[in-house]
């Protein structure tokens, strides 16, 4: 996926991989969430981050792989949030439209959350797809 960013087969991909502030590590994210003791960033262990922006399963509940399905509860996404500096943002794409569950879910790790349904047009299908963007925000 980092060389579709790269070769620009993803929308903005090589706008973000040609900005300085934006980096891809190719590493087991499952692994990297659950190690609170260390950052996503190898090169600087004790960094939080403003933002974890993903696309890793289909839905929150339509996983690709089982052993995902823990990083979708309280203390998967309690493990997540402390990645994040005061403040900072998770975001997540779904397939489909939102999960209330998760949503709900969501609530109860962070300080604020919202979840959005987008329509965009799908070159694979010919037509339109929805998706679910959920936003969730640390506090302060």
């Amino acid at each position: 996926m980092i060389e579709w960013h790269q070769k620009g087969l993803i929308p903005l991909g090589k706008e973000l991989t040609g900005d300085p502030r934006c980096w891809l590590v190719h590493a087991d994210f499952f692994a990297l969430s659950r190690d609170v003791s260390k950052s996503f960033d190898p090169e600087y262990p004790a960094k939080k981050h403003d933002a974890i922006l993903l696309d890793i399963d289909h839905t929150p509940t339509n996983v690709l792989h089982q052993t995902n399905t823990r990083f979708y509860t309280e203390e998967g996404l309690e493990e997540l949030a402390q990645h994040l500096k005061p403040g900072g943002v998770f975001g997540l794409w779904a397939d489909g439209f939102p999960e209330e569950s998760f949503t709900n879910l969501l609530s109860r790790v962070f300080e604020s959350t919202e979840a959005h349904t987008i329509e965009f047009d799908n070159p694979l299908t010919g037509g339109s797809s929805e998706g679910a963007v959920y936003v969730a925000r640390v506090s302060l």
